[in-house]
């Protein structure tokens, strides 16, 4: 069964509020979310392109756990969280799930 995974991109337009960001999701947000979630691997990411994107990656064993994660009560507090604490960051969410993996070898 493929993997699935579950990304939230959030915009930090306000270049003072990166770090303070930055370290917020590394140090509460990231975790926490990882550990309510049972997730196997999680993933931070700033883009190169614009440097307001922040991306994290949630990786689940398969779709029933992403859904059991993304509907249910520990989601609505993270995302309550994060609203408390970050109410100028806009973000978006979507799902995904693994089409191929290629190692080059």
């Amino acid at each position: 069964m493929p993997s699935v995974y579950f990304v939230v991109r959030a915009t930090v337009a306000d270049p003072a509020q990166r770090a303070a960001f930055d370290g917020w999701y590394s140090r509460e947000h990231l975790p926490d979310a990882a550990k309510a979630f049972g997730v196997k691997k999680a993933w931070r990411f700033w883009s190169l392109t614009d440097p307001a994107l922040h991306q994290a990656m949630y990786e689940f064993a398969d779709r029933a756990a992403l859904d059991r994660a993304v509907n249910g009560e520990a989601m609505k507090t993270l995302v309550a969280e994060f609203d408390r604490s970050w109410p100028k960051v806009t973000r978006s969410r979507e799902t995904f799930m693994l089409a191929e993996e290629f190692v080059a070898g």
